[in-house]
C-alpha cells in the first residue's frame, strides 16, 4: 500500500504553519488526492515543478528529473483561518479499512459503521476504488467500494 500518511501529514502540518504553499513528492497517489482537494475546495491550485518551485513552463517527467519532482499545492484560508482544519490517514498498512457500496453509503450518511464514525456536514473521505481515488460522495453515485484512506475536514 502506497502511503497516505505522508501528504496528510505535509498538507495539515501546511496549514498548521500558515504556509501559503507546500510542496509533495509527485506520485499517482499525490496527484490524485490534491485533485480531490482541489475538487472539494480544500485547497485553491495544484501545479507540478521542482523541489525549487513550480515551473514556468511545462516540463515533463522523466527518469532523469523523477527524484527532484514536486506537485506544488496553493493553501486554502478564509477570514485568517485554514479551510481544512484537519487530515487524517484511516487505513494504516497494518490495518487496511475495506468497504463495500453499501457500507459506504451507510458512512456517507453520517452513520458508523465498524470503527469507522460517519462523515458530518463540512468533511470529507478519500476512497480508493477500482476506477482510481474518489471522495466517498461520488464512490456511492457510482455504486463502488473501496479503501478508505484518510478523511477530512
Amino acid at each position: 500500500m502506497v502511503k497516505i500518511h505522508d501528504i496528510c501529514s505535509r498538507v495539515q502540518n501546511g496549514f498548521r504553519a500558515r504556509l501559503g504553499r507546500i510542496a509533495v513528492p509527485e506520485t499517482k497517489l499525490n496527484l490524485s488526492v490534491s485533485r480531490v482537494l482541489y475538487n472539494q475546495g480544500f485547497v485553491s491550485s495544484v501545479t507540478r515543478g521542482t523541489h525549487l518551485g513550480p515551473d514556468e513552463s511545462y516540463t515533463p517527467t522523466t527518469n532523469l528529473n523523477v527524484a527532484e519532482r514536486r506537485l506544488w499545492l496553493s493553501l486554502k484560508y478564509y477570514q485568517d483561518q485554514p479551510v481544512l482544519r484537519a487530515m487524517r490517514c484511516i487505513s494504516k498498512p497494518s490495518r487496511k479499512i475495506n468497504c463495500n457500496a453499501n457500507q459506504l453509503r451507510i458512512l456517507a450518511s453520517g452513520q458508523p459503521w465498524g470503527i469507522v464514525k460517519g462523515i458530518i456536514p463540512g468533511e470529507i473521505m478519500i476512497i480508493s476504488t477500482s476506477r482510481g481515488i474518489l471522495e466517498i460522495q461520488d464512490a456511492v453515485k457510482l455504486g463502488l467500494g473501496g479503501t478508505i484512506l484518510a478523511r477530512a475536514n
